[in-house]
């Protein structure tokens, strides 16, 4: 009978304290979504405070072309004129002189004051303005640009 009784004992105990109970597992390698994120300071950087740079000017968002080219004047007096100047805006090139004395002309109508310059390459640049200063020919590039939409093709030479 005692053997009885202990095998009924160790029965009741093997399936009362096999209870489960479902929980999700937790690992120091798991995150617990509801619990809110940890914010995280460096020592000292509350006493800083933040400096806002200046935001950078905007600048034509098209780069400008540029060549090196030898050039000579088809005019004498624009020789004359323009021949200390190093840096050329141009708004056309043609194969033929006739092709640039008639864009020549349309510009004139337009309030420009081109003149023609025959390159080492067999073109014919018509240019509308000539500069010593790199910095004052790329600003007059940038006017042409935003005045004039139909020469956002508008380049420099500059004279080797």
């Amino acid at each position: 009978m005692k053997r009885i009784t202990l095998l009924f004992a160790a029965f009741i105990l093997v399936f009362s304290a096999c209870k489960t109970i479902k929980q999700p597992a937790q690992s120091e390698y798991t995150t617990d979504n509801t619990a809110p994120n940890k914010v995280f300071t460096v020592p000292g950087s509350e006493t800083t405070t933040a400096v806002e740079k200046p935001a950078p000017p905007v600048v034509d968002e098209k780069p400008i072309a540029i060549r090196k080219e030898q050039v000579s004047f088809t005019d004498q007096q624009d020789k004359v004129k323009n021949e200390g100047n190093t840096y050329f805006v141009i708004l056309g090139s043609f194969s033929q002189l006739e092709n640039a004395k008639n864009y020549r002309t349309t510009l004139l109508n337009e309030g420009f004051t081109p003149i023609i310059l025959h390159s080492e390459t067999g073109y014919y640049r018509v240019c509308v303005n000539s500069y010593k200063n790199e910095t004052e020919a790329r600003s007059r590039v940038a006017q042409i640009r935003q005045a004039f939409e139909k020469y956002s093709d508008v380049w420099l030479l500059i004279k080797e």
